[in-house]
């Protein structure tokens, strides 16, 4: 009975010990589709690993461990309202970050708003993150669809086109980004005409029936949103009919490695598009984040790497800010800040809560057998996003 006794309370002196142990963690929530997009999920992954490594190394967060607990959402808004519950609910997390699909990252901003906690979103390019159904208690990093089609229709009112296809996938993300840059190149050249507008299922293209209905019509140019699996489809369909000869197609993500590495050989030239031209990019910051990433994980990084690595360095930064874990506390430390990237400095914008994080611009080339980005340019989000007057139009006032 007494070696009973005593191993009770050696085992309660453990789990007490235990429990301040944990106390000491700042933990994070974090959710993503990496079942459904692992060819961008798992580079995102490995960025903010890197990250949370670094942030470790430096000594922590207010003098404790940053901790991220990841939840797979399985690409289904449900799956991830269920997994932001189990993690706010039931490991105490002190903000929720990730998501990747634009109606997922709504349905989360949504759950942020209701449980009143802080929402980084990481990926989720509609508008309606941080305008429409924009909230207190959500914040983007990534430009949004409005920033990156402003860059391209920048670009796409240059051309001599004046007939124009779309083709996106039909949800959210898709729809979002047709919408903006139809609005955005028309109020450039009021003399364009929208002949066609294709809208695909996403993961579910019929390439040939897109290509057919698209040839029908004889654009002088597309806008492509399609990307993943269903952009090489496209991409070798429209090879093979033809479709892409005497055109000019521009592309939005088309140039990020997780979508022109599969491309290979059958890269389109000369296509205008976003990107992530790691290859080529010498500056400080970048090259310091290569050579970190490279030396963990032997391989080279995809724009994924920087989003997640940059998600949770933004998260260390706005708790340090703060000098709290408190929510509102931390949104108020969250709304202004600056920090730096890989990619350059960048600021979560009081208005909206979107960051001013840039995309490069270029065109598609073919090198060694391989895609790649040439003559591209980083275009800084900040020029690309409306005035604090526009912004009180588009987004509901907390």
């Amino acid at each position: 009975m007494k070696k009973s006794v005593q191993f009770a309370l050696a085992a309660a002196f453990l789990a007490a010990g235990l429990g301040r142990a944990a106390a000491q963690d700042i933990k994070i929530g974090e959710i993503n589709s990496y079942s459904g997009l692992p060819a961008f999920t798992e580079p995102y992954r490995k960025g903010w690993q890197l990250a949370v490594e670094e942030i470790n190394a430096a000594g922590g967060v207010l003098g404790k461990k940053f901790v991220v607990v990841s939840k797979d959402d399985g690409g289904k808004p449900a799956d991830a309202v269920t997994a932001a519950n189990e993690l706010v609910s039931s490991e105490g997390v002190v903000m929720l970050t990730g998501t990747f699909f634009s109606h997922i990252g709504l349905a989360v901003a949504d759950y942020a708003k209701q449980k009143k906690i802080l929402f980084l979103a990481a990926e989720p390019l509609t508008d309606a993150v941080t305008w429409g159904q924009g909230n207190k208690y959500t914040f983007r990093l990534r430009p949004s669809n409005y920033m990156q089609a402003a860059m391209l229709a920048e670009e796409a009112a240059k051309l001599p086109a004046k007939k124009w296809a779309t083709i996106a996938p039909n949800y959210e993300y898709g729809q979002s980004a047709v919408a903006v840059f139809k609005q955005l190149l028309s109020a450039k050249r009021p003399d364009i005409v929208w002949v066609t507008e294709q809208w695909p299922p996403q993961g579910k293209i019929d390439a040939g029936a897109v290509v057919q209905a698209v040839a029908a019509t004889q654009p002088d140019a597309i806008f492509n949103v399609t990307f993943g699996p269903d952009l090489v489809k496209l991409v070798r369909e429209g090879n093979t009919r033809g479709l892409f000869k005497d055109r000019t197609v521009v592309s939005l993500l088309t140039g990020e490695p997780e979508y022109l590495d599969p491309l290979k050989e059958e890269t389109p030239e000369g296509w205008i598009v976003t990107g992530y031209p790691w290859y080529s990019l010498k500056t400080p910051e970048h090259d310091a984040f290569l050579k970190a990433y490279q030396a963990k994980f032997n391989d080279y990084p995809r724009l994924g790497s920087i989003v997640g690595y940059e998600t949770m360095k933004a998260a260390a930064a706005i708790i340090t800010k703060a000098g709290s874990t408190d929510t509102d506390k931390m949104i108020a430390a969250a709304e202004g800040i600056s920090l730096g990237s890989p990619l350059g400095p960048i600021t979560f914008r009081a208005i909206d809560h979107q960051s001013t994080l840039g995309a490069f611009v270029g065109k598609t080339a073919v090198k060694d057998g391989k895609g790649v980005m040439v003559d591209f340019v980083y275009r800084d989000g900040a020029a690309y996003l409306p005035s604090d007057e526009e912004v009180r139009k588009l987004r509901p006032q907390n």
